[in-house]
């Protein structure tokens, strides 16, 4: 058995408005519009909802949520090379 490690792929802020402006203000089905664009339809629905707290003041802004997502990365990554040797 083989272990493949999956890159997470990253999306423009402005390609996620646009996928969202497909369910909003034209009327697609969320499954609908994620389909043509290749995507999961729950990161939709996830953008979505992060917009909305974005404009309702309720979250951090998009840009700053990846920023802290980098920076506990880049932590995580500085901390597995730290690890004990093994005897």
């Amino acid at each position: 058995m083989t272990t493949e490690t999956r890159k997470r792929r990253n999306y423009t802020e402005d390609f996620k408005r646009d996928a969202v402006a497909l369910v909003t203000e034209q009327g697609y089905k969320t499954a609908e519009a994620a389909r043509s664009l290749g995507i999961g339809d729950n990161l939709i629905r996830r953008w979505r909802r992060e917009f909305e707290e974005e404009a309702s003041g309720r979250s951090l802004s998009l840009s700053h949520r990846l920023h802290k997502r980098q920076l506990k990365d880049w932590v995580g990554s500085k901390v597995s090379d730290q690890s004990p040797d093994r005897e």
